[in-house]
């Protein structure tokens, strides 16, 4: 099965940058499966603004066609999705020890996490670096860095691109369409 990678988030709405950076991760990393986990309800992030089923289906269609890309629901109904509660439930699931896609932004923020210390006991980290980009390692943590792959794209300008109209933004093509059929991020329901 090779090695197994989580990568959490929002993903409110996934793009493009999200799915280049598990791209690049699997073949930099030699990983089996990236596990795309949309987070229910983000404790270090206001509400998302779109429904979890939302989320988690424009996960999937962003993922159709990446072999070994596949989208978890263990933080369904969740009160607060931590980190850590999610990795021991995919360690039981799969019975291995998973890697940890990230980017240095949040893992800059590790230490404000829930029992970070165990979290850092349990995963190997692939952090996704920029120029820049400053963080500390915790003691006892396994780091691989990810150079290279411009996350020049953010989710919130992308929704407001798609408020005013605009659907010339970084999203793969059925993922724009689910948008539009849905109605979400303010656009009417086709």
């Amino acid at each position: 099965m090779g090695r197994i990678a989580l990568f959490g988030g929002t993903f409110d709405p996934v793009h493009n940058a999200h799915i280049a950076v598990a791209r690049e991760a699997a073949a930099k990393f030699s990983l089996g499966s990236v596990i795309l986990v949309p987070a229910f309800q983000p404790p270090h992030k206001a509400g998302a603004k779109a429904s979890y089923e939302d989320r988690v289906r424009m996960c999937e269609l962003a993922c159709e066609g990446g072999p070994g890309f596949f989208v978890s629901r263990v933080e369904e109904g969740t009160e607060r999705s931590y980190s850590l509660l999610t990795i021991e439930k995919l360690q039981k699931e799969y019975d291995c020890r998973l890697s940890f896609l990230i980017g240095a932004d949040a893992f800059a923020e590790l230490g404000t996490w829930y029992r970070s210390a165990d979290v850092v006991r349990l995963v190997d980290f692939i952090v996704v670096t920029r120029p820049g980009a400053v963080y500390a390692i915790p003691e006892g943590a396994s780091v691989e860095e990810l150079p290279g792959v411009d996350l020049a794209i953010s989710s919130s300008e992308i929704r407001g691109k798609i408020a005013q109209g605009d659907f010339e933004v970084p999203l793969a093509p059925k993922v724009i369409q689910y948008i539009r059929t849905h109605g979400l991020y303010g656009t009417p329901a086709l």
